[in-house]
């Protein structure tokens, strides 16, 4: 007969054990919840900021690898040319070696010597002394003229091939650069979805008034320009008020920082490079005091240019979700200094 026992009941102190444990997580899960409140919209907006700094450091990267690479690009190209160019001159300069031993044949054999070059390599030929004895005056400067020719285009091959290696890279690091940028902006925009839409709203509207009062202030007054070309670059920054930023952008439909200032030089007649790196190189640097309208000015460790407007303002390319706008260089950024463009 099976016996029927009843099952055995949890202690009680193991109750308690367990009933004090679930306690507990209650209570870590509600301080946790506790601990990590909603940011207010001033917190977003501050970490999108640095997030849109992030992003510029890396578009002005990207950009400069791109420069890299146009530049490497049209290096291969023209040494391609080269090469190819070379090698033609060789080749003539085989045929005409070529011709001189076929008179030789028809006047009575070819030389031995000139049979030996013609089935071997002229570097190695002309490294024997003894041969060269058996040549003439005509013979030995062709030769010596085939050897310089191989060589050079042998340096030349080489170039190229260390050229296409270089590009290669600068590939691989225009794609890194590239995901940088993207995920700085993916994460700006993840921070920027958790306001309301109302919130995003009042940030847009509250950018835009700044915007307005800035531009409202910009008077040049009894400010000098720079220079004459500054005076026009300046005027031609104007000209692109209310065109969004976009990473890359060189005009005329978008731009970033650095586009937005190489595109208004390039309308008054001043060629300055592409990144803000470089851009800081292409004039004299100068201090806050010393600032007239037309300079460029400098911030967040060279992560932003924008042109000098006067009155305190810079027009400027600012960030992602931004257009070209005046702005008051105290809201701008951490300012680093000023460069002003001879001419």
């Amino acid at each position: 007969m099976a016996s029927h026992r009843r099952p055995k009941q949890p202690s009680r102190t193991r109750v308690t054990v367990l009933t004090a444990t679930a306690a507990a997580a209650v209570a870590l899960t509600s301080q946790a919840a506790q601990a990590a409140p909603k940011p207010s919209k001033s917190e977003v907006k501050a970490k999108v900021d640095k997030l849109y700094e992030e992003a510029e450091k890396a578009t002005d990267k990207y950009n400069g690898a791109k420069e890299k690479q146009k530049k490497l690009e049209k290096e291969i190209g023209d040494l391609q040319d080269k090469v190819a160019r070379g090698q033609e001159d060789l080749n003539e300069m085989r045929t005409g070696l070529g011709s001189m031993a076929s008179a030789q044949y028809r006047s009575g054999g070819i030389d031995p010597s000139v049979q030996l070059f013609l089935s071997a390599d002229p570097d190695d030929f002309l490294d024997k002394a003894s041969t060269l004895d058996q040549l003439s005056g005509q013979q030995v400067e062709g030769l010596k003229k085939i050897q310089e020719k191989q060589r050079s285009l042998a340096q030349e091959r080489q170039e190229a091939a260390d050229k296409l290696k270089d590009l290669a890279d600068t590939r691989t690091e225009l794609g890194k650069k590239k995901q940088q940028v993207q995920s700085k902006l993916s994460a700006a925009q993840k921070l920027l979805n958790t306001l309301t839409a109302a919130e995003r709203q009042k940030m847009a509207a509250d950018d835009a008034r700044a915007s307005r009062s800035a531009g409202a202030r910009v008077d040049l007054g009894n400010e000098v320009p720079a220079s004459k070309r500054g005076a026009a670059a300046l005027s031609a920054a104007a000209t692109q008020l209310g065109k969004p930023y976009v990473s890359g952008g060189t005009g005329p439909n978008s731009y970033d920082c650095s586009g937005l200032t190489q595109w208004s030089y390039g309308q008054a007649g001043v060629g300055i490079t592409r990144t803000t790196y470089t851009q800081q190189n292409d004039g004299t640097k100068i201090g806050m005091s010393q600032l007239k309208p037309g300079d460029l000015v400098f911030f967040n460790n060279l992560a932003h240019v924008g042109l000098y407007a006067g009155n305190g303002q810079v027009l400027h390319a600012p960030h992602p979700g931004a257009v070209v706008r005046y702005e008051s260089m105290s809201t701008v950024g951490s300012f680093q200094f000023g460069v002003r463009l001879s001419g």
